[in-house]
């Protein structure tokens, strides 16, 4: 009650504001002595800078202070213009306010000079966009303009609501601006299809619902639903009326009675579109909803397109929702009820956990009578004519009564003979006997007695293409009649074409208004005339006769009449197979559509069966097998058909036991029977996770991708890494990659690299995981993981170039690949290997992805020379295999293509024998003439390979080994050995000058000071020019000459500026001057550590790989199998 009061009085002190302001503007008493007043420029320059600037309380005395005091005559438009201009820098209540003293002011001066243009210039602001103007405009930029409108008519919307309180803004003689301002109003909701000015209705209710509307809070904001828009404002208002103070009366209020009251239904009947469009915008997201889960049930992922469709429209809802709410809060009216998913009944529930009942059925545990929904309701959701037609069109208004007891009288006929059929099955299944020489004497008999009584007397029955030629339209449009039979031949045009249930639907109804019994005969030939080869119309027609059935009962007689008899002509020519077939499964699955719709009844659909049963051989076997795909599932769980029909499969399982059939009829018979009937198995139970472990499964299968992985990695770090379980989930996430989406692995692997900065042992355990997973992929070898085989080792690749192990680890993965479980690791041509067959092709694939992923890296130095090593032992690998299939050929072929485009291919098994043996025998020989000292592990050249993350300094998790573990580099004098082999070659010593060379050339400028008087110094300064000409002249080397006299002499190059150009002149110096023994000593001390450098690091790289070598070599030397091949 207290903020009921509170709000009183605030609503007074508004309402006695406005009755002031409004009582002052209209007694127009402001009498002005225009000799006092200040015509000069600048001020009224200032004063309309200052409007420009903003009407609100920060400027208003001064503004007021200038009105009074400046004539203003002069500057009336530039007035009005700088009033709309700072009228939209008013964002509070006071400046808003404060606006409206400043107009007020302006108004009592010039009534009729500035007010009427001020009002235009206001209303033309109001307007809302022309719509041709916002088609013309992109979705983005148009929404774009709705915004930036909303915004700039904000301030403008309140300013005029006051001044229309004021007496400002009036609709005539003593009258309010209400209906001004319901005027603008309706402009602008009515010409807003995607509800963009809706806000604008919002601001204006909220401080403007009383005055306009007069409308006052309710006790309670609990509203009942039931109450109807336009009539629960003044329903509640009354109610309350005692619960909460009286604000005003009637002779007090600012608008009229009647204003207030269309108002106010305005306002109501706007909220019921929005409400109206809410719903509708609620379903669509549901139905989009229900679609994105269906595709991502049949294709396992979101396409990004539909994903960013459905935020956007999930944007646009959440935006509706929220502008409906506050509506619903201002006018105190009722939410529209939105249905959820779970008041839907024919809403699609897939991959649900639901438990079925410990009573229910066992049928019901494999599903009901319909395969999915979507079959449920084109089978069962049949349109009612009556809905669309008038009944006088159906002729159902006389003959209710005599329908009802005709088809009382037609079910009892029906379940009569449904009785004595179920009896007549039941007593042949207990004469059945196991004796198959009986049960075919039996079966021949009844063939016959079934032929005598299908054989009418004395009648010819006709060729299932009889009808056709007897139903054809005619085609002359002279004989056609005019009128309703022309529509009807249109129509029939029509219906080929109709192949989806809307189509067919609309066909029915149009049929509807031209029955008649001329009509419906040609509608019965036509859909017994279907073409053979069209078996996709027939579930159509057959709901089209299912929709016409129920009120043109003799449609669905008539048709199911002639393809009874089609049926029973069709089992007199059994021996004609190939010729009839298609007719047969025409004639089969029409049956079995219509069965579904319930136009055909079920006695019959079974005595066909049994029909069919009795003669369980031939052209029948593949008639109840299309029965049972078509209508078996149906009829064994309708409750009217499952016993006999449950019978007859019984009596079918036998016969089948007791008879040969070939491959081609059992496999027909056991699909159908399962199709129909599939066997009892148990509700697959879905593993329960915590929240936390879906939350993170959703990051890593769902959210991750290139523009989010920012974001993951950021969520992932705030994880609780002190947690088991945390470490637990992520450590399973992270080390089954075949989980993710192939193109996404390198992502996984990235996302390991930027962890292992914060949390380097769960880098180290995911690689090790990664190993083990490869090591016991080639130990089992099964088939179905072959898959998980593939995306580990394409994610060991992406951790090598993403810097979590080193190349060593990716060799021996490599070797371990082509060697694993070999005789002594060395395979053998055509030699069976229990878990790598000649037949056995997916260690190849599992190189080339390898080789696809990090070949390139392996491009230079000590790991190009592994490389080359490998691929040729990996090709006598494959030429061990038996002969590639073309998928695999064409892949190895792209591998080596992509890594060594020039590389020798081997074409025998023993030319590539013969290389490997030579590969050997020089690994061999170079390790027995290495130095013998240990040297480490590979250095790995982390610094050639390509990086993909930001540089870091130091070694990364999973590298081979630390610098502290390496030993000390020898001697500069066991380095210069004298032997040749070990020497540097020419194609090394240029490589190693050029990286020197650019060592050098980036060396910092501290080094430079400290040797500005060496000869390095000369190569930086020196033009190009003069180093060329120098070079020419023969002192490259700044070594001494001899001059032509024969002194001893040092040239050295002086060099000199004019302008921007260098010029050099030389000069001789003495070779005894101290600069000359100076600049000597220094270049013969840089040579000497140049050469020394150079040698140091030639021998480490071949002392490196001797030393593998040697390894290599012990390996094999516990080998008895030597491979070599001469000639």
């Amino acid at each position: 009650m207290d903020s009921a009061l509170l709000k009183v009085d605030e609503e007074k002190a508004r309402h006695a504001k406005r009755v002031k302001l409004r009582e002052l503007n209209a007694a127009m008493d402001v009498q002005v002595e225009l000799s006092r007043l200040d015509s000069s420029l600048k001020r009224h320059t200032g004063l309309i800078k200052r409007m420009r600037q903003s009407l609100g309380t920060d400027q208003r005395d001064q503004i007021i202070k200038d009105i009074d005091s400046l004539s203003l005559e002069k500057y009336i438009d530039e007035i009005a213009g700088a009033a709309l201009e700072g009228i939209a820098r008013c964002k509070t209540e006071k400046d808003v306010w404060s606006a409206v003293e400043i107009i007020s002011a302006l108004h009592r001066r010039f009534p009729t000079t500035l007010t009427p243009s001020l009002i235009s210039s206001l209303s033309t602001a109001l307007a809302a966009t022309p719509r041709a103007a916002l088609s013309a405009l992109p979705p983005e930029q148009r929404e774009k303009e709705d915004s930036a409108r909303v915004s700039r008519q904000r301030p403008l919307l309140r300013v005029c609501s006051e001044l229309a309180l004021v007496g400002i803004i009036t609709d005539g003689r003593k009258r309010s601006g209400g209906e001004w301002i319901m005027k603008v109003l309706r402009e602008l909701l009515s010409n807003d299809p995607t509800l963009s000015s809706l806000p604008l209705l919002s601001i204006f209710l909220k401080s403007y619902s009383r005055p306009y509307l007069g409308l006052t809070p309710p006790q309670s904001k609990q509203i009942s639903a039931e109450a109807e828009p336009g009539t629960l404002s003044s329903a509640t208002t009354n109610a309350t009326q005692g619960e909460f103070p009286t604000l005003l009366h009637e002779d007090e209020e600012l608008v009229e009675q009647e204003i207030r009251d269309r108002f106010k239904r305005m306002c109501e009947g706007y909220f019921d579109s929005v409400s109206k469009k809410l719903t509708i915008e609620h379903k669509r997201l549901q139905d989009q909803d229900r679609r994105n889960h269906e595709a991502y049930i049949r294709s396992g992922e979101i396409f990004e397109d539909r994903q960013q469709a459905y935020e956007k429209m999930t944007k646009g809802y959440e935006k509706l929702l929220a502008s409906c709410q506050t509506l619903s809060e201002l006018l105190y009216l009722p939410m529209p009820s939105l249905p959820t998913v779970s008041q839907k009944s024919d809403s699609i529930q897939i991959g649900g956990n639901a438990v079925s009942g410990d009573d229910e059925d066992p049928l019901a545990n494999s599903g009901g009578k319909w395969e999915d929904e979507e079959e449920r309701r084109f089978f069962e959701d049949i349109q009612d004519l009556k809905d669309f037609v008038p009944k006088s069109v159906l002729g159902i208004e006389s003959d209710e009564k005599e329908d009802n007891d005709v088809t009382e009288e037609r079910e009892k006929a029906e379940k009569e003979k449904a009785d004595a059929e179920a009896k007549k099955l039941e007593e042949e299944l207990e004469g059945l006997k196991l004796d198959g020489d009986r049960v075919d004497g039996r079966k021949d008999g009844t063939a016959e007695v079934e032929m005598r009584e299908e054989e009418p007397d004395g009648t010819i029955t006709p060729t299932p293409t009889s009808p056709t030629k007897a139903s054809s339209p005619p085609l002359s449009p002279q004989l056609a009649p005019q009128g309703p039979s022309q529509l009807l031949t249109a129509l029939l045009a029509r219906l080929p074409d109709a192949t989806n249930r809307v189509m067919i639907d609309q066909a029915a109804i149009d049929f509807a208004f031209l029955n008649s019994k001329a009509a419906r005969k040609r509608l019965i030939k036509f859909l017994g005339a279907v073409p053979k080869n069209r078996t996709d119309l027939l579930p159509h027609y057959a709901r089209f006769v299912a929709t016409l059935n129920r009120y043109m009962p003799d449609i669905g007689a008539e048709l199911v009449a002639l393809l009874d008899e089609e049926f029973r002509y069709l089992q007199r020519k059994k021996n004609v197979v190939k010729e009839l077939a298609e007719i047969r499964m025409k004639n089969t699955l029409y049956l079995s559509n219509l069965a579904k719709f319930r136009v055909v009844p079920s006695h019959l659909v079974l005595h066909m069966f049994k029909v069919c049963l009795d003669d369980f051989s031939g052209t029948n076997v593949e008639n109840i097998s299309m029965l049972l795909e078509g209508c078996g599932r149906f009829l064994l769980r309708s409750d009217e058909t499952r016993e006999r029909f449950g019978t007859m499969l019984e009596l079918m399982r036998r016969k089948q036991s007791m008879q040969h059939f070939d491959q081609r009829q059992i496999l027909l018979l056991e699909n159908a029977y399962y199709q129909c009937n599939p066997p009892e198995r148990t509700p697959r139970q879905q593993k329960e996770r915590t929240p936390l472990e879906l939350f993170i499964r959703h990051l890593i299968y769902d959210v991750l991708a290139k523009k989010t992985i920012d974001k993951v990695l950021k969520l992932l770090r705030k994880l609780d890494w002190d947690d088991p379980i945390v470490q637990r989930t992520l450590h399973k996430v992270f080390t089954k990659p075949w989980k993710i989406k192939y193109s996404n692995i390198n992502l996984l692997a990235m996302l390991t690299y930027d962890l292992q900065r914060y949390h380097p042992a769960f880098a180290i355990s995911v690689v090790d995981q990664v190993l083990e997973d490869i090591r016991r992929g080639l130990e089992q070898n099964v088939y179905s993981t072959n898959q998980r085989r593939v995306a580990t080792i394409k994610y060991l690749g992406e951790l090598y170039i993403y810097r979590l192990l080193g190349s060593v680890l990716v060799f021996d993965s490599m070797w371990s690949l082509v060697t694993f479980g070999h005789p002594e690791g060395h395979p053998l041509p055509r030699q069976p290997c229990p878990v790598d067959m000649p037949s056995d092709f997916f260690r190849i694939r599992l190189v080339c992805v390898l080789l696809d992923t990090v070949g390139m890296c392996f491009d230079r130095g000590t790991q190009k020379r592994k490389l080359d090593n490998f691929l040729v032992f990996f090709q006598y690998y494959v030429l061990c295999k038996e002969d590639l299939p073309m998928d695999v050929d064409f892949m190895l072929s792209d591998s080596i293509e992509a890594i060594r485009p020039k590389m020798t291919m081997y074409k025998t098994v023993e030319e590539a024998a013969v290389a490997v043996d030579d590969m050997f025998n020089a690994a061999l020989q170079n390790a027995g003439l290495s130095t013998g000292e240990d040297s480490g592990e590979d250095s790995d050249e982390e610094g050639e390979r390509p990086q993909q993350q930001d540089e870091e300094d130091g070694d990364t998790t999973g590298q081979e080994s630390s610098n502290e573990d390496r030993s000390s580099s020898p001697d500069p004098v066991i380095v210069l050995s004298t032997q040749e082999h070990l020497g540097p070659s020419e194609e090394a010593e240029a490589e190693f000058e050029k990286e020197l060379a650019k060592i050098i050339t980036d060396s910092s400028a501290e080094s430079r000071k400290v040797d500005k008087k060496t000869a390095w110094w000369d190569s930086a300064v020196l033009a190009p020019n003069l180093r060329k000409k120098r070079a020419d002249e023969g002192d490259v080397d700044g070594g001494g000459d001899n001059n032509q006299d024969g002194d001893a002499v040092m040239q050295f190059t002086v060099i000199t500026k004019r302008g921007s150009k260098q010029q050099g002149r030389h000069l001789l110096v003495p070779a005894e001057s101290a600069l000359a023994v100076h600049t000597r000593s220094a270049q013969l001390q840089d040579k000497v550590e140049q050469q020394h450098l150079k040698r140091l690091v030639l021998d480490y790289e071949q002392r490196e790989e001797a030393e593998e070598m040697k390894a290599l070599e012990v390996r094999n030397r516990t080998s008895a199998i030597k491979i070599r091949y001469v000639g």
